[in-house]
């Protein structure tokens, strides 16, 4: 007797039918039920097209639980293969055609582009085959990929929205909260330059000299929007990602660049990222500020392993490269506190301190609401050369009116 279930029917109890498999367990699940997509009574084609509506939908409901389309697909990446990856991006460009680029945050939209998430195939009737020729699969491997894909993004918890949802209306910036492109095109310059000098002492110098403009723009934006007392131009937040490896060591990065400037952190060390709660001109330069910082950090780690590694001690060289993150990113928030310590107290308009105290408030307040259950830790280095070097590559810096 021919089922009379439909396409969408047959895909939606496919995924439902792996929820609770695991391990070994859920692969045998993902290749019983690819099996049977790739010989339903319904057609290839059919299935096809319900997999793009099954996919689309499934990924709306992400977006309504918080999550944002590099969230999605960093933790595909970091749970699945490649080829998953891909089909996961897939599925964010077929939910992405319900949507005007005008009624998208900016965010959104520089996420969308960052992973080039676009609708290649042509009908929704071809999509799989399309993706089996790219990727060179067969229907099997292909119904397995589209399985795995979907099933860890319908698994995917309630995680607390940051910015608007797609669809609801761009976000819109104030003349405040808009960084002058004068004063970013600056700062990039200044962490260019840091990134590929080969110098620690240059680039650490060239840093500092970026968050003193960073500190001055956040003052004269806080003021600016003190003075307009704008309605609803309070904190936002953004999510950061974290990737591996010594992820901790890189959270701690992040917390010290955020606390400098006046925005708070929250690492979601299951998901690979961190929520950044601030004011948009400061989340902006946050963002800036950490991604230049790491990369530098990465690149004068990698020489001081190197060294240690020269010198027959490779066999702790993971416990090395861990401390050192942990010392730099320390040392490094310390300095970047201290620049804008010395900013603000260059400072002769009375209202500066009164303005970045209630604005400091505010943030601590959002955090609150956003994530109301917290945890800290201390991190703890475990190779004591490692945090030397560390601490000595975070101390080479020449910061505010020294010169390289």
């Amino acid at each position: 007797m021919q089922s009379t279930e439909s396409p969408l029917e047959t895909v939606a109890a496919a995924v439902r039918g792996l929820r609770a498999a695991r391990g070994d367990d859920l692969d045998d699940a993902v290749y019983a039920a690819a099996s049977v997509l790739a010989a339903a009574p319904a057609g290839w084609e059919a299935i096809s097209g319900a997999v793009v509506r099954h996919g689309s939908a499934t990924v709306r409901r992400a977006w309504e639980y918080g999550w944002q389309p590099a969230d999605v697909v960093r933790l595909v990446r970091r749970e699945l293969p490649a080829a998953e990856t891909r089909f996961a991006v897939a599925l964010i460009a077929a939910e992405g055609r319900r949507y005007a680029p005008e009624t998208l945050d900016a965010r959104w939209v520089a996420q969308l582009t960052e992973l080039d998430a676009r609708a290649w195939w042509e009908t929704d009737d071809t999509f799989l085959d399309g993706f089996a020729e790219r990727e060179r699969l067969s229907r099997f491997e292909t119904a397995v990929r589209a399985l795995a894909t979907l099933r860890l993004i319908d698994g995917l918890p309630r995680v607390g929205g940051v910015g608007p949802l797609p669809g609801t209306g761009g976000h819109v910036a104030t003349a405040a909260a808009a960084a002058p492109p004068r004063m970013l095109g600056r700062v990039r310059a200044l962490l260019a330059k840091a990134e590929s000098t080969q110098f620690p002492e240059e680039a650490e110098a060239l840093s500092a000299k970026a968050q003193e403009l960073m500190a001055r723009h956040s003052i004269d934006e806080a003021l600016l929007a003190a003075g307009a007392a704008a309605a609803g131009d309070g904190p936002g937040a953004c999510r950061i990602g974290v990737e591996g490896p010594y992820e901790s060591a890189k959270a701690l990065l992040l917390n010290a660049v955020a606390a400098a400037n006046h925005c708070q952190a929250v690492w979601s060390a299951e998901y690979g990222f961190s929520t950044v709660v601030g004011f948009d001109a400061d989340l902006e330069l946050v963002e800036l500020l950490y991604t230049s910082l790491l990369v530098q950090a990465t690149a004068a780690m990698g020489r001081a392993a190197d060294d240690h590694h020269a010198r027959g001690r490779s066999r702790r060289t993971r416990d090395f490269r861990e401390s050192f993150l942990i010392a730099y990113a320390g040392r490094i928030g310390d300095r970047l506190s201290a620049a804008v310590r010395d900013v603000a107290a260059e400072e002769t308009r009375p209202e500066v301190l009164p303005v970045l105290a209630a604005r400091d408030v505010a943030v601590g307040e959002t955090a609150g609401r956003l994530f109301p259950e917290t945890t800290s830790h201390r991190l703890k280095g475990r190779d004591a050369e490692g945090w030397a070097r560390g601490t000595e590559a975070a101390d080479a810096a020449r910061l505010a009116g020294q010169r390289p």
